[in-house]
């Protein structure tokens, strides 16, 4: 039996002049570096399966952005399936945040490939707030269905 990873997170949303915003990370590394399109979250990160996927958005809310999960009414956006099989739990959180503030966590890997050199990155290169059609345009594909929960909510 395949066990899939699983990941939580918190997506920030705000009204503004220009509609609906959501507050989206570009994921650091080499491989998003050059990338657009598909290269945007929320704000997640894995779990186990012994700790509740609530206790796991705020906490990697934290890890990922360095700075405590906003208080706020958690509207739950349910879950969904990447197309590498993880399981992504989203809730959304009306706040708002100034992007600037933001001190990224980081990883570790070999790079460039086979150098034997580890290299450290940001978790999340830039955080920005986008309307709804531009996070779709740019998020992993199978989190847009977080933007059409969040609208639905929000109508």
């Amino acid at each position: 039996m395949t066990t899939f990873k699983r990941s939580a997170g918190l997506l920030l949303h705000r009204r503004t002049e220009h509609g609906v915003e959501v507050l989206l990370g570009h994921m650091g590394g080499p491989y998003f570096a050059h990338k657009d399109a598909g290269a945007w979250s929320v704000p997640k990160g894995e779990y186990e399966p012994d700790e509740p996927a609530w206790d796991a958005a705020r906490r990697e809310f934290q890890e990922e952005l360095g700075l405590a999960p906003p208080e706020g009414e958690a509207v739950p956006l349910g879950e969904v399936q990447q197309k590498n099989g993880k399981i992504v739990t989203v809730w959304a959180i009306e706040a708002d945040l100034d992007p600037a503030t933001v001190v990224p966590g980081t990883f570790r890997m070999e790079w460039p490939p086979t150098s034997g050199r580890i290299q450290e990155f940001p978790e999340l290169d830039r955080v920005e707030w986008l309307t709804v059609e531009r996070a779709r345009a740019v998020l992993v594909p199978a989190q847009a269905e977080f933007l059409d929960r969040l609208t639905e909510h929000s109508d």
